[in-house]
């Protein structure tokens, strides 16, 4: 298994994978949903406000994670972890998790501060994410499912409490994402 950083040139691939993972797990409507997230962060995004890093076995396409840019009025850097997909053919083996402390350890080297996700804090403890609440770090949107809202420093012990609303790109700005 292969862990690399790559850029938009794979756009269509990555997004197949993440319409095809959330397809078999979640129905069609969300595969199609989650893939056209893909397609729109991938072409709206600017470079230095996205990293994409994948998982590949032999050259199949396995895993791939998205990390863009959460903007704060301190101006530190941080990045939100979203969406994550890894094949069916692949999950439960560990893949996804050594993709993050791949993704991880790539932005801690280029200077990222802190990290954000939503999600199941079940599987995104196991790399390292903590919940968090708003009245530390409000979200860029309203939460539906507030225990989600989880965080991570890469420079610090503790997550120092932040005022105002973050911002993300604005693929990721959309209510029914939250």
């Amino acid at each position: 298994m292969k862990f690399l950083q790559c850029n938009t040139e794979n756009a269509k691939a990555i997004s197949h994978l993440f319409n095809e993972t959330f397809t078999a797990s979640e129905g069609a409507n969300e595969g199609k949903v989650i893939g056209e997230l893909t397609t729109e962060l991938m072409s709206t995004t600017a470079s230095e406000d996205l990293f994409i890093f994948v998982a590949k076995a032999e050259d199949k396409l396995v895993g791939s994670i998205m990390f863009s840019r959460l903007t704060f009025e301190n101006e530190i850097n941080a990045f939100i972890l979203s969406p994550v997909a890894v094949h069916p053919d692949f999950q439960r083996q560990g893949v996804g998790q050594k993709l993050i402390k791949f993704g991880l350890q790539a932005l801690a080297e280029k200077g990222v501060e802190l990290l954000f996700t939503y999600g199941d804090p079940n599987y995104y403890s196991k790399v390292g994410f903590k919940q968090i609440s708003e009245d530390i770090v409000k979200a860029p949107q309203a939460l539906t499912y507030p225990e989600g809202w989880l965080s991570q420093s890469l420079s610090a012990d503790e997550l120092p409490p932040m005022s105002g609303r973050c911002r993300c790109v604005s693929a990721l700005n959309k209510a029914e994402y939250w």
